[in-house]
């Protein structure tokens, strides 16, 4: 998903936020893309590109429930 919270009140991107993590807890995997470190915060693993080029690709431990 390119910026899957973007255009939404709080409120309804936490509800997103929420599918998203009951997505991954099945065992589908979940691709974002975005600029908010906040979204970005919920990942496992964060890939940080810039013009075009991987700058890093870490690991994390996301949110802790």
């Amino acid at each position: 998903a390119d910026e899957p919270t973007g255009n939404l009140d709080s409120k309804s991107g936490e509800a997103v936020m929420k599918l998203f993590e009951t997505l991954n807890q099945e065992g589908h995997t979940v691709i974002l893309i975005t600029h908010d470190r906040n979204i970005a915060s919920h990942a496992r693993r964060i890939i940080m590109i810039k013009d075009g080029m991987v700058e890093s690709d870490e690991e994390t431990r996301g949110r802790e429930s």
